[in-house]
């Protein structure tokens, strides 16, 4: 699944020549979706993955205790198969993304998933069998140099043993996907994409609408807001069942693996402690006062009003830099403040340029916000923005060219051990938006530049943490109402409205029909519970940057090693060398404070 930038409103368009904009060439995937090698490699994988069963299946306990060769060869085989499997999904993925409106890329999408959970569900024994592997045959088996390569796969397999089912239920909940959850992510994914919005007269898609919202004329914003709502509400009952069915569906797949809490899943996929996450929520939430309800009132009082309504939101302050930046000149913004720290990051993020490994114009049809998509390790990342030439747009391409860095160092592991957990997936995203911020406060010609520099990165930095927490508090509040029955619209709002009036303050009047903004939030769809990874991600930096600041000896190569450390290594490993630890209370306390020492300089600049 590509890693996805959260969702808030992007900066505003206009209609100066934003330059040539890249679009991406899939071809080093697969040369079209018609291709003969498509077809070629579907058949491959099914007729790879009925040999690999009928080879394995119900073997592995005896190669463990008297073939440990044999038992690497059978791992390395469905390494290959996940990559060539990984291949297919993710060229499919990514033309779907481009066009998402398309009937012939929705077929072709459909098909490959269909065809690639069939062949699958000839591998699921795999996984399955090795979690009943006797522990002191396995690791007695890990001596062997071989098998030893791939134990951090292995203890991550193990760690999900408690909740496994018996073969012929997981067999079935993974076959059903197809028809179940993953049909239902496709439904709003379409549904979203057709969706038009009604601004003074004029029709447009949710990306450029969302746009509006940032727009320097509160009119605009205004009008984009309500047309926004319009349309929410017109399409209310097709999100809220979308909702109660996936809530449904992850609470009896929870049921049924005996997770305790709603979030418990994604917390083992993410391989971070639920007390650990807790720390985190508990830190932000405590935190708002100081973080979020402060500097609403900040901008409140420069943007003349007692009160912001929510469509003033991320309104650009006056003064702001509201030009339009060409394409070129991101790209050098971007380039040069990664080079600045590392040349060797700026040369792999300089190939997403030059081999057309980005795909960059807001059109119609597009998947919105932005991602990096590690596609597979014997190919390369692909990056999607939808490029609209303010300030804003140049941080989310220095983000997700984070992502494609990391995904390029990580790579190496092979297909089992490249993919990162979340919670670290985040780190060199943004990372790479602090080294770019940074870069462009050290060119801040006035106190005035300086101010709304510092604002702007405010107002990211609250919508990463402050605003990502209080979606996570959101869709707890969901689920765990979900599993007394079927939630209203009504009551779906009156969650949302809750936890938005808890994090945003009282500077923030939350304006009728702001209850149905919930709806465009394709995380709650694709990935439950996935956005505390952004909260996660973005106080860790604040702590790794703080090292970096220090010049410490060896940062750029201790930074270095935790990116390709991939999935191999636990979050505690990767953070000790810089003498940080997420298990410690103070640690989100010190990347919260952060973010408060830059609104302490916003209210020392204002009073100055």
């Amino acid at each position: 699944m590509p890693t996805t930038r959260p969702v808030f409103a992007p900066q505003s368009s206009a209609s100066a020549d934003l330059g040539d904009l890249p679009e991406w060439d899939l071809s080093d995937l697969y040369p079209a979706m018609d291709a003969p090698e498509v077809g070629a490699d579907l058949k491959e994988i099914l007729d790879r993955s009925k040999t690999f069963e009928t080879s394995y299946k119900g073997r592995l306990e005896d190669l463990a205790k008297d073939n440990v060769p044999a038992l690497v060869t059978a791992i390395r085989a469905y390494e290959d198969l996940e990559d060539l499997m990984g291949r297919l999904i993710s060229f499919a993925g990514l033309a779907y993304a481009g066009n998402t409106i398309d009937p012939a890329t929705q077929k072709f999408y459909g098909d490959v998933q269909e065809q690639i959970t069939t062949a699958s569900s000839h591998l699921l024994f795999f996984t399955l069998e090795m979690n009943k592997i006797d522990d002191a045959v396995m690791e007695k088996a890990l001596a062997d140099t071989g098998l030893a390569y791939y134990r951090p796969w292995i203890e991550d397999l193990r760690k999900g043993k408690p909740y496994q089912l018996e073969d012929r239920v997981e067999q079935l909940f993974h076959e059903k996907s197809v028809t179940g959850g993953g049909a239902w992510n496709r439904l709003f994914d379409e549904t979203m994409a057709s969706l038009t919005f009604d601004v003074a007269g004029e029709e447009l898609g949710i990306e450029p609408t969302l746009n509006l919202l940032v727009d320097p004329k509160p009119e605009t914003r205004r009008l984009a807001s309500e047309a926004l709502t319009k349309t929410f509400k017109d399409n209310l009952r097709v999100f809220t069942l979308v909702t109660n069915t996936l809530a449904k569906d992850k609470e009896i797949s929870d049921r049924w693996r005996n997770f305790s809490d709603v979030a418990d899943s994604r917390h083992l996929a993410n391989r971070v402690e639920r007390e650990v996450v807790d720390a985190l929520v508990a830190a932000v939430r405590d935190a708002y006062p100081r973080l979020s309800h402060r500097y609403y009132k900040l901008k409140a009082k420069w943007l003349g009003m007692e009160q912001l309504n929510t469509w003033d939101r991320n309104a650009p302050l006056p003064d702001a830099d509201t030009r339009v930046i060409p394409w070129a000149e991101a790209r050098e913004t971007v380039l040069s403040a990664y080079n600045a720290f590392s040349p060797d990051m700026a040369g792999i993020a300089a190939r997403f340029f030059e081999r057309r490994w980005i795909d960059a114009p807001a059109r119609s049809g597009k998947a919105p916000g932005a991602f990096a998509h590690p596609t597979v390790p014997s190919v390369h990342p692909y990056v999607l923005v939808n490029y609209q030439g303010k300030v804003r747009d140049v941080m989310t391409l220095a983000h997700e060219l984070g992502h494609g860095v990391h995904q390029v160092l990580a790579g190496p592991n092979g297909p089992l051990m490249a993919p990162t957990p979340l919670t670290l997936a985040e780190t060199a995203s943004v990372f790479g938006e602090m080294l770019t911020f940074k870069s462009l406060l050290a060119k801040a010609e006035s106190p005035r530049t300086r101010k709304i520099m510092l604002a702007s990165k405010a107002e990211d930095m609250i919508n990463t943490v402050v605003r990502q927490i209080a979606f996570y508090t959101f869709e707890r509040k969901v689920h765990t109402e979900r599993r007394n029955g079927e939630l209203t619209s009504d009551k779906i709002g009156e969650l949302w409205l809750s936890v938005q009036g808890e994090s945003l303050g009282p500077a923030i009047k939350l304006n009728e029909g702001y209850e149905t903004f919930w709806t465009y939030i394709p995380h709650f769809i694709h990935s439950p519970f996935y956005v505390y990874a952004y909260a996660f991600g973005d106080c860790l930096v604040n702590s790794l940057y703080a090292v970096y600041e220090d010049a410490e000896a060896g940062f750029q190569e201790k930074y270095f090693d935790l990116l390709k450390a991939g999935g191999t290594k636990h979050h505690s490993d990767l953070l000790a060398p810089f003498g940080l630890s997420a298990a410690d209370p103070d640690f989100w306390k010190k990347g919260l404070s952060v973010i408060e020492r830059i609104i302490d300089e916003l209210e020392e600049l204002d009073d100055a």
